[in-house]
């Protein structure tokens, strides 16, 4: 068996299920339990291994890796915007009434 398939198959199973996180996120309205360092470190190891895979000439993980470095920005830009709009509500919440 050609190792490549293995690998394009092992890639597009981790997209499917961080597409399928990326959407739970998107759709959930609390981002209170999403770290920051998570996807800043997600967004700087998938760098990192997307120049080491250029240099090897490996494009199952130059592929798979620049997708990660995708989710971990989207995931990071849905958490900020969450985040923003959740202490936008709170202050228009606290304001006091006429």
């Amino acid at each position: 068996m050609n190792p490549d398939l293995i690998g394009w198959l092992a890639s597009a199973i981790l997209m499917a299920t961080l597409l399928r996180q990326i959407w739970k996120q998107w759709q959930d309205d609390d981002a209170s339990g999403v770290s920051h360092l998570l996807f800043i470190g997600q967004m700087l190891s998938s760098a990192g291994f997307v120049a080491y895979s250029w240099m090897l000439q490996n494009w199952v993980f130059i592929i798979t890796n620049s997708l990660l470095l995708l989710t971990a920005a989207a995931g990071q830009l849905i958490s900020m915007r969450k985040r923003r709009s959740g202490r936008a509500g709170r202050d228009v919440d606290d304001r006091p009434g006429p």
